[in-house]
């Protein structure tokens, strides 16, 4: 803008909408505070270096402060100056020293730079955060652009998979394409090399139907990770709702981002994004004033009853969003409709989403936020995912979300680790796992496809890991190894143990290989929704680290070297092959859960279980804690009047078994067995099947049934 700051006049523009709009005249400027007592409008120049103006808004409707500047123009800089008293035992923590970002900003100007003027409190005084500082911090902030939103979406429309024949590919944004040779620098790492057709046409290849992308949101390289030469690579730490990530746009254009989607959904593939609305980038007392602390603390956080210096920290992050206001849940409602309306994304993961369920008298399934989304018109026909726990109390909240949810199970990625690792007693909950979890999602008319099955996740080892080291091996962040779980239900698959990490030893690469098939097998042969981690399909490793979230770097990056070894080739075959299963059998497909309660034929329900020796178990060959062999038998009426009958074995046990087929006799094909995927399909001679040890191999028989009563 090249106007002198003298010739800026402030009109009192509109309450709504909320953030900085330009409206072809000018822009309307409104943001929320209820307790501050003066809101300064702060203008940067271009680069963001000078601040030109500071405009007190003219106007404050219910608690909405607002103006309008008429002349200006896309491309303004700006950011908030806010005040009111500082008095942190009662909530309030307003310091006009400190600019503010925008929790409405569509897009930021640059980096945060680290410096003791970022905190609202004098970082070195004895009376900690008590003593408010008088610096300036603009020169270390971000500040928002006024963005113009229009873009051509010609025909695009979203793929709209339905639940049950979705396959979600987890995958970090940047990692995807760091070590992508084939890509110009600048573009690696970006929205840019996520729409190339190379990548499309892996996703394709394997079968998956949508990408779920880590945090994509403006997000803070925190202090303490910069400090010890680390980066914040996953992104939980947001800054702005709405503005997407600076460094993942090749250009600095938004309509990268689109571009990127649209490509996407015209291969078919729906782009579902992990957000987070549990806490913000602040932290505890002791954090940085960069937005929402500054512009009112006590509406923006959950403080504690009686002594509201300090915030309830029901994330393990330092404070939690307080979606109890009308305000900060407006907020959120906002930022969702902004991403599926502006950018057309298919759906949310959000992250610790008990957090966002939580009332003054804990979890409630019923609480504002899921109500308010389930009945919005845009927001309730997206997917919806919910990471069901947070770090509060009762905060473990699997199976028990609304309807409308889907869930990631973590009851399936821990049972299912820990039966192919050849635990004790895991037989029992594995058939439930395998069936959709009935026993925590067939409640309240919900679907098989609420259970987000995983194996691995971005948090945790990569399946590689799981069979290759017995504990973690995080020195690389910095905390000599006492982050991330000690809990992995891993093994490495040496005789003794002793064996971590890579290895020459034939007898040991073998039987890791076998495992991790056998593990990606389950997965995409269970019913629900099955969720692969980007890398898996061709075994990539993080050398055993489980809790890789500082490490920006080819530990964390997708090498795409290693897909192309004999080995990673393999893999990604038999990945491949699952899920053209998944889609070939109508099982997969099957929007009820089965119980045993149809029949089709005499000793032929829709479900049952069986041992090696082809009879129903017994309620003591259940209870038997040291079986590690399963057989499962599903049936299913397709269109045609045919059923379809699969059966799936499970040995996990270190010899091979014969399994004897269950009665009715049936003309059985072997689809699929993962210790031989490369096998082709085949009858099934005579009435028994053989099943390598730490396998399982997958049946399958057509019959005309008897007429249905």
């Amino acid at each position: 803008m090249s106007r002198a700051p003298t010739d800026y006049t402030l009109l009192p523009g509109k309450a709504y909408p909320l953030g900085a709009h330009w409206d072809g005249l000018g822009i309307n400027f409104a943001v929320f505070s209820a307790n501050a007592t003066r809101v300064e409008l702060c203008l940067f120049s271009p680069n963001g270096r000078k601040e030109l103006a500071r405009l007190p808004l003219p106007e404050c409707t219910d608690e909405i402060w607002h103006g309008y500047l008429p002349q200006a123009s896309v491309g303004t800089v700006y950011g908030y100056r806010v005040h009111g008293p500082y008095e942190p035992h009662y909530g309030h923590r307003f310091n006009p020293a400190k600019l503010l970002l925008d929790p409405y900003a569509r897009k930021l100007s640059g980096p945060l730079r680290w410096a003791d003027a970022l905190f609202g409190y004098r970082p070195q005084s004895p009376r900690g955060d008590l003593s408010p500082d008088r610096r300036d911090s603009a020169p270390m902030m971000p500040k928002g652009i006024v963005v113009d939103e229009s873009f051509h979406w010609g025909d695009d429309r979203p793929p709209a998979v339905p639940w049950e024949r979705t396959v979600i590919y987890e995958v970090h944004l940047r990692g995807a394409s760091m070590m992508r040779d084939d890509l110009m620098p600048h573009v690696r790492g970006t929205f840019a090399a996520l729409s190339d057709p190379r990548f499309i046409d892996h996703l394709h290849h394997l079968g998956v139907t949508a990408i779920e992308l880590l945090p994509v949101h403006a997000f803070l390289q925190d202090r303490f990770l910069v400090e010890r030469g680390l980066r914040n690579y996953w992104g939980y730490s947001t800054l702005g709702y709405f503005a997407p990530e600076p460094t993942y746009l090749s250009t600095g254009e938004l309509n990268e981002v689109k571009v990127a989607i649209r490509r996407l959904h015209a291969a078919g593939i729906e782009v579902i994004l992990d957000v987070v609305y549990n806490h913000s980038c602040e932290g505890n007392e002791l954090g940085a004033t960069l937005s929402l602390r500054g512009l009112d603390n006590a509406s923006y956080y959950r403080l504690v009853p009686g002594d509201e210096r300090y915030y309830i920290n029901d994330t393990g992050c330092g404070n939690t969003l307080n979606l109890s206001h009308p305000r900060v849940l407006q907020m959120v409602l906002d930022s969702l409709r902004y991403w599926v309306e502006c950018y057309h994304v298919d759906g949310f993961r959000f992250d610790l989403s008990s957090t966002l369920g939580r009332e003054g008298n804990g979890f409630d399934p019923g609480a504002g936020f899921f109500d308010a989304v389930l009945q919005d018109p845009v927001l309730s026909r997206v997917k919806l995912i919910s990471e069901p726990w947070d770090l509060g109390p009762g905060g473990y909240q699997v199976g028990n979300h609304p309807p409308g949810f889907a869930e990631w199970n973590d009851k399936f990625r821990d049972t299912v680790r820990r039966y192919w690792r050849g635990d004790a007693g895991q037989r029992n909950d594995l058939a439930a796992r395998l069936t959709g979890s009935a026993d925590l999602f067939d409640r309240r008319h919900r679907k098989p496809w609420a259970s987000v099955n995983f194996i691995t996740a971005h948090d945790g080892f990569t399946l590689a890991d799981l069979v290759s080291y017995a504990s973690k091996h995080n020195e690389n962040n910095g905390e000599d190894n006492r982050d991330g779980t000690d809990d992995n239900a891993s093994s490495n698959w040496s005789a003794d143990g002793t064996v971590e990490g890579p290895t020459d030893d034939p007898e040991i690469v073998a039987t890791r290989t076998r495992v991790a098939r056998a593990l990606m097998s389950t997965l995409l042969l269970s019913q629900g929704t099955p969720m692969l981690t980007a890398g898996d399909e061709w075994l990539r490793t993080q050398h055993g680290n489980n809790n890789a979230y500082c490490q920006d770097n080819p530990v964390s990056w997708l090498n795409w070297a290693d897909a192309q070894t004999a080995g990673g080739r393999a893999m990604i075959e038999c990945v491949r092959r699952l899920l053209g299963l998944r889609r070939r059998l109508a099982i997969y497909a099957q929007r009820q859960f089965l119980h045993g309660r149809q029949h089709f034929a005499p000793g032929l329900s829709d479900t049952a279980w069986f041992g090696t020796d082809g009879a129903a178990l017994t309620p003591e060959q259940w209870s038997n804690p040291e079986e590690r062999r399963l057989a499962l038998r599903r049936a299913i009426r397709r269109g045609d009047g045919r059923v379809e009958v699969t059966l799936l074995l499970l040995n996990a046990g270190a010899e091979a078994v014969d399994f004897r087929l269950p009665e009715p006799p049936l003309a059985w094909s072997r689809l699929f067995c993962s210790a031989d995927p490369d096998e082709a399909e085949a009858a099934v001679e005579g009435n028994t099947q053989a099943v390598p040890a730490h396998a399982l191999a997958l049946l399958a028989a057509l019959f005309d049934p008897m007429p249905q009563t």
